[in-house]
């Protein structure tokens, strides 16, 4: 090879090296670290590391430090990594990341405010207002709370649950914890005999609210442990739709289902936002619960009028029927106007209501839990085109289809 060409050889590889070298540091100034403290035990965890995955695929790349140690153990030095933004748990060990300078944004765990840091809060109101309804529905007259004290989230469902029974007239009982059951102990065999003295002494048969699944599994244990019948003495019902902890539990336990994933994904967005320069500012990013799914731990109408039982029974059965009240009224042994006015006293609604109520539901399921299209799910519910349904679904919740679909189902 003659000298001059050894020469441009030589210049085209010292180019290359530094243009090498100015992409690598060009490559690494525009990466955002990311440092991820969100547990994965648990379903809400999960579904929140979900969504910011989505959101860092489409939009990223980020370079992600992920800690999968329990929420109490400690936190690895994080100084040296340069990181870039947070999204954490407010624990403890947390603490210096709010007074470091980087963007960070809290996942609810202990406290209720978090101003001037961003935060992803539970709708606690949403929450409560749903377990609620999803037992007057079934004409429960007594009501009770399984919480965990030390939780400004399960604290607020349970507020709001009790709140929305005294709408309707009716009481609540509280479990309350021992001093000494603090989350060390929330697990013990203690703990579960108190939750069994405490649902003995409950009028039956009655519909308990717990403020996760995991809570909602130790009723459910407890239950065993008092003699009583679930869900024919004791329904229970769950929050997150863990499906691990739902489907496995005996019998299996009724919950109600969060949109995890879509709060991660605008978690993300706001993170984002504030790794180019937003400012902190108390933002919320809410996570709303999208609807119930129903298993055998509430799978019951607790009521001593066997028509009402049976109208509501044939109304459950016929979701994708364009019945009418006729229709319901001739699976009953009763005239219209007996089971109207039964139906009234019962359930504070007339049997007109209770079927678009039905109807709406399983919309909603479908839109949520299923990839059919709209044309796909008005012909499988029964109307007669899309505009039908779509006429139909706005008339009863303000929202489009498509906007439906959009705000609550995973992303």
């Amino acid at each position: 090879m003659a000298a001059w060409e050894k020469c441009v050889d030589k210049a085209y590889s010292m180019v290359d090296e530094i243009v090498d070298k100015r992409s690598k540091s060009s490559h690494s100034a525009k990466t955002p670290s990311v440092l991820l403290f969100v547990e994965t035990s648990r379903e809400f965890g999960r579904g929140l590391l979900h969504g910011i995955a989505k959101y860092s695929r489409l939009h990223g790349p980020w370079r992600v430090y992920r800690w999968t140690g329990a929420l109490d153990s400690s936190l690895p030095e994080w100084k040296h990594l340069k990181i870039s933004g947070a999204i954490v748990r407010d624990v403890g060990v947390v603490e210096g990341l709010a007074h470091s300078g980087i963007p960070v944004v809290f996942a609810q765990h202990n406290k209720e405010s978090y101003a001037p840091f961003p935060a992803i809060i539970t709708d606690s109101e949403a929450i409560g207002h749903m377990a609620a309804e999803h037992f007057l529905d079934r004409g429960f007259q007594h009501f009770a709370y399984c919480g965990l004290n030390d939780f400004a989230w399960s604290r607020g469902r349970g507020h709001h649950f009790g709140q929305r029974l005294a709408q309707a007239g009716f009481e609540m009982s509280l479990y309350h914890q021992h001093a000494a059951e603090g989350r060390a102990a929330r697990n013990d065999r203690n703990e579960q005999n108190l939750i069994a003295d405490w649902l003995r002494s409950l009028p039956k048969p009655v519909a308990v609210m717990c403020c996760n699944d995991d809570r909602a599994l130790q009723v459910v244990e407890a239950c065993k442990q008092a003699d009583c019948e679930v869900p024919d003495q004791v329904a229970v019902l769950g929050v997150d739709n863990d499906v691990l902890v739902c489907d496995l539990a005996d019998p299996p336990i009724s919950s109600i289902s969060l949109n995890t994933e879509g709060a991660g994904y605008e978690a993300a967005r706001l993170l984002d936002g504030l790794m180019k320069g937003e400012p902190m500012a108390g933002q919320a990013i809410g996570v709303s619960p999208t609807h119930i799914v129903t298993r055998m731990s509430t799978d019951v109408l607790a009521m001593n009028d066997p028509d009402v039982s049976a109208a509501l029974q044939f109304i459950r059965r016929n979701p994708n029927r364009l019945i009418q009240v006729d229709d319901v009224v001739e699976a009953t042994n009763v005239s219209r106007r007996v089971l109207e006015k039964r139906f009234k006293a019962i359930l504070r609604r007339s049997v007109h209501q209770e079927i678009r109520r039905v109807r709406v539901n399983n919309i909603v399921q479908l839109l949520i839990g299923t990839d059919m299209n709209i044309t796909e799910i008005s012909l499988h519910t029964g109307f007669d085109g899309v505009e039908h349904i779509a006429r139909y679904f706005r008339k009863e919740t303000g929202m489009s289809l498509r906007d439906y679909r959009k705000r609550h189902a995973p992303r």
